[in-house]
């Protein structure tokens, strides 16, 4: 428990957790080919991504 606490370890996994659900909602790749498009998409997607999230976002509770 100690390293994970000094090292990050959790907050690097619930971060990771983040991205994983980002890339199984949205993709792992941008479709649009010009930047102002890519933009718009990317504004898109983390508006829909933050509401997803904040009627289920899971609540993590420490055990023992």
């Amino acid at each position: 428990m100690g390293w994970q606490r000094a090292s990050g370890y959790n907050w690097r996994a619930l971060v990771e957790a983040d991205i994983s659900r980002w890339k199984r909602v949205i993709g792992d790749g941008l479709r649009s080919q010009t930047d102002g498009r890519q933009a718009t998409e990317m504004a898109i997607a983390a508006k829909v991504l933050n509401h997803m999230l904040k009627r289920g976002r899971p609540e993590y509770v420490r055990i023992a």
